[in-house]
């Protein structure tokens, strides 16, 4: 078996035998389209597999009928492990490689026009990144870019998926960073917060959304995923009215605007989300569940 992958937490590229008689190493990977019958939908890969949103898409290729392999790497440089990972699935013939890549790759550009709706055509601003030290959205950006060059160069079928915030339930025990930011809503009792927007999004929705990026034909370059915008206190207040005893946040200071990122291009391809109210009970009923929260 060949194996083929994606991003450090959660990217995933699919294969799948011509001939199931080969030898192992002995085969050329194709797309499997989700009108075949469940023996014949092929393999995927998945790295970062006991990661939070990775194990939300291996749940839902295995409901699929998809043979799943899991992978579990060690954390390397953005743009270093995604260029690994696109170097593999070149040598494996894979035909398409779906990369987890992040709104924060999105967002961070000054020189957009203000209050137009930011599209898969923004991309956050490299120097202005380093120049606010904001170090993740840059090493995002660098990551994507290099994974967009890379397909130019080699052609390989690269479609990029950018959540925005991910919230929804855990499988897993341990606490991820962005399930942190609602479980310290819940918990920190801040004395003062800025009142920032939030775009979120749900994980099962995101692994929806990477499927559909993966078996749709039409799939083709960048998409944003993301299901709602809110400001920090009006999140507070959803919650406080579901759950009203819990330490939450005394006072908000102003943030500054935002410009709303646009899933419309994902929503073509046939996405849909659940209800924000859907997500935040879940999330909270799966920290409960897991002893994270009381």
């Amino acid at each position: 078996m060949l194996k083929s992958a994606c991003r450090c937490i959660s990217n995933f590229a699919a294969y799948s035998p011509r001939h199931h008689h080969r030898k192992k190493r002995d085969w050329r990977g194709e797309k499997v389209w989700s009108d075949l019958i469940m023996a014949e939908k092929g393999k995927v890969c998945v790295t970062g597999a006991g990661g939070y949103v990775a194990s939300w898409v291996v749940k839902l290729l295995l409901s699929k009928g998809y043979i799943v392999h899991g992978t579990v790497e060690l954390m390397e440089p953005a743009v270093k492990g995604t260029l690994n990972v696109l170097k593999a699935c070149t040598e494996a013939k894979v035909k398409r490689v779906v990369v987890v890549s992040s709104g924060s790759a999105v967002m961070r550009n000054p020189r957009w026009p203000k209050g137009k709706v930011k599209d898969e055509t923004c991309w956050s601003d490299k120097e202005y990144c380093r120049t606010t030290e904001n170090w993740y959205c840059l090493s995002k950006t660098e990551a994507e870019t290099e994974a967009l060059e890379y397909a130019k160069k080699s052609g390989l079928d690269v479609v990029r998926v950018c959540p925005t915030l991910v919230l929804g339930p855990i499988l897993q025990s341990t606490i991820n960073a962005s399930s942190l930011v609602l479980i310290k809503l819940l918990k920190e009792g801040y004395e003062s917060l800025e009142n920032k927007h939030r775009m979120i999004v749900d994980a099962r929705d995101v692994a929806e959304a990477l499927l559909l990026a993966y078996e749709q034909p039409e799939a083709e370059g960048r998409y944003i995923c993301t299901a709602h915008m809110i400001k920090m206190q009006d999140l507070v207040e959803n919650l406080r009215s579901i759950y009203p005893y819990y330490n939450y946040p005394k006072n908000f200071t102003e943030g500054e605007e935002t410009e709303n990122l646009s899933s419309e291009k994902l929503q073509r391809l046939g996405w849909n989300y659940r209800p924000l109210e859907e997500t935040l009970v879940d999330s909270i009923k799966s920290y409960k569940e897991a002893g994270i929260l009381d």
